[in-house]
């Protein structure tokens, strides 16, 4: 008889005197222990450490830009580290003029449970670029261009990098940047001219535009509906 499959089941141990993790209390809004990937960061990578902070528990490391790709591949790669998932890239933009613009990636190591906030900032007046880790997480293609549509963000290396909220020839900046009107730049009558103005047949092929050859496999009364140019849901 074949040994039974035991599920790995998240906050139960895995096996005889395994820690449980537990949910911490009296958590310091600053302060209190770093992330252990923070000593091994600076031991690593000396001089593209800037600085850390410990805020509600979670430990932000600051690092040089131009090192962010290799810092991500060693964090995945190195077997005491093994940061395998970025769960998100986005960044931050103040009010105050003075402060640098960040870049902000979210890593988690599944095998440790761990949880590492990276950033790099890009001083006032530089440009927006930073490097891609598309090469080393596949799941951030789609980050990495939300964060450029809406903070004009470059990310080097990125295969396709181009807008993914708004359309490719969106002209009035950069949404969520700090000096981006609430109503747009432009009013909404020309908003909505340039939307309709969009050739959405320059980017997708006809097969991906049209349901026409599923038609057929549709339900009877949804062919129906879409004969007759019935209007739901509105």
């Amino acid at each position: 008889m074949s040994t039974p499959f035991l599920p790995v089941v998240a906050g139960h141990a895995e096996g005889a005197g395994a820690m449980i993790p537990v949910t911490p209390r009296n958590v310091p809004h600053h302060g209190g222990p770093e992330n252990p990937a923070a000593a091994a960061l600076r031991a690593q990578f000396a001089a593209a450490v800037h600085r850390v902070g410990v805020v509600w528990g979670g430990t932000t490391v600051i690092v040089e830009r131009a090192q962010v790709n290799a810092i991500v591949r060693w964090l995945r790669d190195d077997p005491s580290q093994r940061y395998d998932y970025c769960s998100d890239v986005t960044a931050v933009e103040f009010r105050d003029m003075e402060r640098a613009i960040e870049v902000v990636w979210h890593l988690r190591s599944l095998p440790f449970r761990r949880f590492l906030r990276l950033k790099a900032l890009i001083p006032r007046g530089e440009a927006l670029v930073v490097p891609s880790i598309w090469d080393i997480h596949k799941g951030v293609d789609w980050l990495e261009r939300e964060c450029y549509d809406m903070f004009g963000i470059r990310f080097e290396g990125h295969p396709d990098l181009r807008r993914i909220l708004m359309w490719e020839q969106y002209k009035e900046g950069f949404p969520l940047r700090k000096d981006f009107p609430l109503r747009g730049r432009f009013s909404r009558s020309e908003q909505l001219r340039q939307a309709l103005a969009q050739n959405p047949e320059a980017k997708y092929s006809m097969e991906e535009l049209s349901i026409a050859e599923a038609f057929e496999d549709l339900p009877a009364e949804m062919q129906q509906r879409l004969s007759t140019g019935e209007r739901v849901g509105e």
